[in-house]
């Protein structure tokens, strides 16, 4: 069985005095056919910010964030944590990467890979410096889609079992999952108002909430899901309300 999460526009800082790197950025990254697109993103990415205003532009960055347009500019030599540490807010504090288990840890090694804009789907325990690119940010001369989607969906068929995808639509499309094999999309739904027989769209917050729990769940339990209703049996016995229609998980929120 293996995860897919989108990753989260907020992210750990380095500590002050964090030692950079000098050694590849890429190989310690999961799917190593990915490393000429990383390389030629992330020149692309650097020399796009080597102009602060054009990249806040490009990279969809309000006054706020303008600043962080630096981060781009030295990737390859940065400070680098765990994917599934660097990542932080809704989705992500529930699962308190810090606080796995060995086992746990060694688990999500395994089966959970998170959707990046820069380098495409990398593992959990996989380094990374802190960036700021989002799905939707422009890196010129080519859009973020036309990079990752054929290496990325050709990457992500070289796993085998089960694939539960958690991700949201602008990532999915960044490294398509097949349709008609062995995976689903997981849609979460707020539950049904008084009076009303169907479920509604889960805000925001409660559907990256919900998210989080269940990746928490499934790092303790480590179940070996071979199919999407295996998954929706454990899911459902674990207290969740789950089902199941043509390789669509519903999930109802948790508040």
């Amino acid at each position: 069985m293996f995860i897919l999460l989108p990753p989260s526009e907020t992210k750990r800082q380095d500590e002050p005095g964090a030692v950079s790197f000098n050694d590849d950025l890429y190989s310690g990254l999961r799917f190593p056919e990915l490393s000429a697109v990383r390389q030629e993103l992330v020149a692309d990415l650097e020399l796009l910010c080597a102009d602060p205003v054009v990249a806040a532009s490009a990279l969809k960055l309000g006054a706020r964030l303008a600043g962080e347009v630096a981060l781009n500019t030295a990737l390859e030599t940065a400070p680098r944590l765990p994917a599934l540490e660097r990542y932080t807010g809704v989705l992500f504090d529930p699962i308190s990467a810090e606080t796995l288990t060995v086992a746990e840890r060694k688990w999500a090694a395994q089966h959970v890979l998170i959707q990046s804009a820069p380098f495409g789907p990398v593992g959990a325990m996989d380094p990374l410096p802190n960036y700021r690119l989002s799905a939707t940010g422009k890196v010129p001369p080519i859009t973020l889609k036309k990079r990752w989607a054929i290496p990325g969906a050709e990457a992500l068929t070289t796993l085998h079992g089960f694939i539960l995808d958690l991700r949201s639509e602008a990532y999915s499309a960044l490294s398509p999952l097949p349709v008609g094999k062995n995976n689903a999309y997981l849609r979460v739904v707020a539950a049904p108002a008084p009076g009303q027989s169907e479920p509604g769209n889960a805000l925001n917050h409660f559907n990256k909430k919900t998210k989080g729990l269940l990746v928490s769940a499934l790092l303790a339990d480590r179940p070996g899901c071979r199919n999407a209703a295996q998954f929706v049996e454990w899911a459902t016995a674990r207290g969740f309300t789950a089902s199941l229609a043509d390789h669509q998980i519903r999930f109802e929120e948790l508040r």
